[in-house]
């Protein structure tokens, strides 16, 4: 989340008006993410989230995002649930921008999970993963392997600002994961982008998932691999090291609802090479691509070469809990 389109009180009073929630309270920018404008609102002493859709987000993907939440929602998976308009929509157009409020999910990111947590999640994680298997909406992955050589492509000559051997590191993994990439493994629709920040507790317990805007159809232990960068591994740069309990923790919650095939496992290494790569690369643009006058954090995209290194030199799936 971030603020990238600035809205004042008038700007959304007149979104509100399209609704049927009440009146405003207050408002204010939330300043975590880095991919859509996002704006806390107390409608009628009632929480909301006002999400305005910028950058990487297409118009015709919104329905998916919105009836994913909803089927999710209605299924028992705790998440934001889309408000209808007036109009009997999800998604509301202002100003020439797409744009949704959704409900606020109670709780609280983590900024370090214990390995309990971890197990909690996975277990979430699966259960997700079970549910949508009968869902009919589909959206391909934008940010799949196949759009990492153009991504890089589109930073190669500016990437060494951040990092002076980053254009070499990138190429080395870049050539390993389109190598060994899997063509056939169980998929379905995956969130795609579950960091700690995309991860509410509430009491210590899990209490739901937000910002499904990456969720998209790919295979479930990609699920799996972008879990083990962003939630396994403890420290920070060149400290950082893999946790190998919580790795064992997630796997252990997540086969308890569905059971990892050998394929899965066998491919493990290279899927969890290539989702560090994914998101090495979508920071290093974003780094090097920032909004002037934007109000966001830009993530460090250095934190990952020390993923990139621990993936690059494990040899199978046992490396991960070993």
């Amino acid at each position: 989340m971030a603020v990238y389109t600035k809205f004042d009180k008038e700007n959304i009073e007149e979104i509100l008006s399209n609704y049927s929630i009440g009146k405003l309270n207050s408002s204010k920018g939330i300043q975590e993410g880095i991919e859509n404008t996002n704006y806390f609102l107390l409608v009628d002493n009632k929480k909301y989230i006002l999400t305005i859709y910028e950058k990487r987000v297409k118009s015709e993907d919104l329905p998916f995002f919105s009836e994913l939440m909803a089927g999710l929602n209605k299924a028992g998976v705790k998440c934001p649930i889309p408000i209808i308009n007036k109009q009997n929509q999800a998604i509301s157009n202002y100003n020439g921008k797409k744009l949704m409020i959704v409900t606020f999910l109670e709780g609280k990111a983590k900024k370090i999970l214990s390995p309990e947590n971890c197990k909690s999640v996975g277990a979430e994680v699966a259960r997700m993963h079970e549910i949508t298997k009968n869902f009919k909406i589909k959206r391909k992955n934008d940010l799949s392997i196949n759009s990492w050589r153009k991504l890089f492509n589109s930073v190669k000559k500016e990437c060494s600002k951040i990092h002076h051997d980053l254009p070499r590191l990138i190429e080395s993994n870049l050539i390993d994961v389109e190598k060994n990439w899997p063509n056939a493994l169980p998929k379905g629709i995956i969130h795609a982008d579950l960091f700690n920040d995309n991860i509410f507790f509430k009491d210590n317990k899990f209490s739901g998932l937000i910002d499904f805007y990456f969720s998209c159809e790919d295979f479930y232990a990609f699920e799996i691999a972008i879990c083990f960068n962003a939630l396994c591994f403890d420290g920070m740069q060149k400290n950082l090291s893999f946790n190998v309990t919580k790795a064992k923790n997630f796997i252990d919650g997540y086969s308890s609802v569905r059971k990892l095939t050998d394929d899965e496992k066998a491919n493990i290494k290279v899927l969890s090479q290539g989702a560090a790569l994914r998101f090495l690369l979508t920071r290093v643009f974003d780094a090097l691509n920032t909004v002037e006058g934007a109000i966001v954090k830009v993530k460090d995209p250095i934190e990952y070469l020390k993923r990139l290194e621990f993936h690059k030199n494990s040899k199978n799936f046992e490396d991960y809990f070993f």
